[in-house]
């Protein structure tokens, strides 16, 4: 069984999540993505993300709410949108 304390981490990086909205990132880098989920579906007992909502969003708490998005999309599927906004954060991170 995992600790309390223990964040859940996709290709090394932390996610968190408070209702409808998934940060992956850490706060501590320059970008974070924001997933958003905008629909969902029941499938038996679950629910299914069905269109979803990415940001690349810079982590500047100066910088202006709507100046902090760098890039947007809308994805089907909570996979598809956790891969691009990965894609996404690897090379904003890396560019530096």
């Amino acid at each position: 069984m995992s600790e309390k304390n223990e964040v859940l981490t996709y290709r090394g990086r932390p996610l968190m999540r408070k209702d409808n909205l998934i940060y992956y990132g850490s706060m501590a880098d320059p970008y974070i993505v924001m997933l958003q989920v905008l629909e969902s579906t029941d499938l038996k007992d679950l629910k299914l993300a069905t269109k979803v909502s990415v940001q690349l969003q810079l982590t500047d708490p100066n910088a202006k709410a709507r100046d902090r998005v760098v890039k947007k999309s809308e994805k089907d599927g909570f996979y598809t949108a956790l891969d691009v906004g990965c894609v996404w954060l690897e090379r904003a991170l890396s560019a530096k």
